[in-house]
């Protein structure tokens, strides 16, 4: 019975975990659509992210960290255009499996939460 218990309790935190690491891909991406976008206000991306973690049942506060970089992106034989990377960091901890958790990620102490980051990258779009 503890062994069947231990599973069902392993089933669901990685499930947890999986569902957390696709709201934020799905997050990263939403952020990557407005920083694309011509004249966007600086805190539109951030505000994008965060919008989309509430919405996903995630945690959007300060712990949560989000970046935007420009960079460029290859186009073809040495030709690049400009695009913006969007970058989610979320602070992951496991319910009940965390001691189990900090064992399989080296250099970390028990209690601390699981850093699980997301980047999406799209072309910039020019205006008109």
């Amino acid at each position: 019975m503890p062994l069947l218990l231990l599973l069902a309790t392993g089933i669901f935190e990685v499930g947890r975990a999986f569902q957390t690491s696709q709201v934020l891909t799905n997050a990263a991406r939403e952020g990557a659509r407005v920083a694309i976008l011509p004249d966007q206000a600086a805190d539109a991306v951030d505000t994008r992210v965060r919008d989309y973690l509430k919405i996903g049942g995630l945690a959007s506060d300060a712990t949560v960290g989000v970046t935007v970089t420009p960079i460029a992106v290859a186009t073809g034989a040495a030709a690049t255009a400009p695009a913006s990377q969007v970058t989610i960091a979320y602070p992951f901890t496991f319910i009940v499996l965390q001691p189990v958790a900090q064992l399989l990620v080296s250099g970390s102490m028990a209690g601390d939460p699981i850093t699980i980051t997301k980047t999406a990258v799209m072309r910039n779009e020019t205006g008109s």
